[in-house]
């Protein structure tokens, strides 16, 4: 599925790829890498996630091995800063699996194009078929195919 921009980031699939490794290791689950600037320094963001959800001494820990795995393995990255973090209450969904793990949660949802003349929506995660969702927004059922999806994220309440 990976929902979300196609922009091609080499240096974030080159993080991901090195971070990957260490964080199922460690029973981590990457929910997301992004490389960004701000005040023009680099700023190499990692959120995270496990089972009863991840701590602030799992981040600490985590900072510390990817940091050492960015300085030895990441050629070129320059100065930057590391954050690792949890993606919080509004964590983004990406993978199948995401939709799957938090079917019946309040979830919104982003489209590409138009359905139904909107763009967005926010409702509860009702079914996840092999090429679509469907959500009930507002008492009625919207079904939204994964190709269509640019940005879905859980609600919160």
């Amino acid at each position: 599925m990976d929902v979300g921009p196609k922009k091609s980031n080499f240096l974030v699939e080159r993080i991901r790829e090195m971070a990957e490794p260490l964080c199922q290791a460690e029973n981590f689950e990457l929910v997301h890498v992004e490389v960004v600037s701000f005040n023009r320094e680099k700023i190499v963001r990692f959120f995270l996630d496990k089972p009863g959800g991840i701590t602030l001494e799992d981040c600490v820990y985590a900072s510390r091995q990817l940091g050492d795995l960015i300085d030895v393995y990441i050629e070129n990255i320059g100065k930057y800063r590391l954050e690792v973090s949890s993606p919080g209450p509004n964590r983004p969904l990406k993978k199948k699996e995401d939709f799957l793990r938090f079917k019946g949660e309040r979830v919104k949802i982003e489209t590409a194009e138009l359905i139904e003349n909107k763009k967005k929506f926010t409702g509860i995660l009702e079914i996840i078929n092999d090429d679509s969702v469907v959500i009930a927004v507002d008492g009625k059922k919207v079904e939204i195919k994964d190709h269509e999806i640019s940005k879905a994220i859980l609600a919160g309440q």
